[in-house]
Formats: structure tokens, sequence, C-alpha cells
């Protein structure tokens, strides 16, 4: 508790307006609206299920919030711990979470019909360090005029990739058309863990044989 300007008591329940709460939708104190919860308190320990109104009482004798971490629960879970604590490990996870993230590119590597060997070569080369950065590879090819009769060609040049390639990407898209421009989509190849070296087998020591 803290006293007002005019002397009263007001509880720390006023941080329910905090504009945090709102968009998290995270209840707390006597915005709590079941009639039982489990409670566990900030040590950890089980409380068991309490009127919401009891378990405020405990939280505020201890000078700290009643939030609700799990409202889907039957009853909802309720937690007496400090709400602004709360919030801080809430967004700390959640940017730890965000930077474990992933982020897939599709980086594209452009042929043509008459790409020569010193060409395809390079661009291949790309292709394989795009995809061993964990990047996805959109290999692409345009006809040109009366290329269009020769689109075999084509699929010759971007197959040839694919095969090249070998262990280093899959095939997501196989070749196909879409309007004058042959294209195709590898991915990455998923990495597999090292099987755990097997425990060695302890010699079996024969026991001696007792002489008569």
């Amino acid at each position: 508790m803290r006293p007002d300007a005019a002397g009263n008591d007001i509880w720390r329940s006023t941080i329910a307006l905090d504009k945090r709460s709102a968009k998290s939708f995270i209840r707390i104190n006597d915005r709590i609206r079941a009639r039982e919860i489990r409670v566990i308190d900030e040590n950890g320990e089980q409380l068991g299920i309490l009127p919401p109104f009891e378990a405020l009482k405990i939280a505020r004798e201890r000078g700290l919030d009643l939030v609700e971490v799990s409202p889907n629960a039957v009853p909802p879970v309720c937690r007496i711990q400090d709400y602004g604590r709360f919030l801080y490990e809430k967004e700390k996870s959640e940017r730890a979470a965000k930077k474990k993230q992933k982020v897939i590119v599709v980086k594209e590597v452009k042929f043509s019909v008459t790409v020569d060997e010193h060409d395809y070569q390079t661009k291949k080369n790309q292709a394989v360090k795009f995809l061993a950065g964990g990047d996805k590879v959109k290999a692409s090819l345009r006809f040109r005029g009366r290329q269009m009769a020769h689109r075999e060609l084509g699929y010759a040049i971007v197959n040839r990739l694919i095969q090249d390639i070998g262990d280093a990407g899959i095939v997501e898209f196989m070749p196909r058309m879409e309007g004058t421009i042959l294209h195709a989509i590898l991915a990455p190849t998923k990495k597999q863990e090292a099987p755990k070296p097997k425990a060695a087998a302890a010699p079996q020591v024969s026991s001696p044989v007792a002489q008569a």
C-alpha cells in the first residue's frame, strides 16, 4: 500500500490500468473474474484453490500482485508476484525467442539460355553458398523472343543445377513456367544431429579358477 495525495491508502491494483496490461490482456488483482482460482505464491508453492478475493488479500499482505498466468486452465491459474517484474521477464523472454527465430530469405540466381560454362559455375557456386547460409534459392531463367521455341534448353540448365547442387539443397518447387520465366525453388538441407557415440562395453573379467 501507499498513501495518495489525500492521505488515503491505495492498493497496487492501480497498476491494472497500465497500458501494457490492456495491450496483453493479462488480468491482475481485482480484474480477475473467476469464481475460484488455483494459486501459486511467489516462491512457487501451491496455495490450493481459493476465491480470488482471498488470494488477493494474501498478495496485498505481501506487497505483491495477483497475476492470472493461465486463464484457460480449469480453474484459472494465478500467481502471487510483482506485476512489473512479471512484464519485464515476459518481454525479455519474447525478445530472446525472436532472436532465435531464423528469417528465411529467398535469394534469386538468374540464368539465360545462352549461359556459358564459366558463368554457370559462378552462379551454381552462389546458389550453394546461399543454401549453406540457410537461405532458399530461386533459380530463374528468362526466355527471350524465339527462345520460347526451345524451352527444353532452359529446362536442361535448371535441371543440371539441381543435380549439381546435390546434397546442399532439396527441391521445394520443381521447374515450372510462369509466362516467359522458368524457375525452381531450392531449400537448404536440414542438418541432422550426429549420432551420440555409444558407451564402450566394460571388458568382462573372468574370475580365477580355484585350484584344488
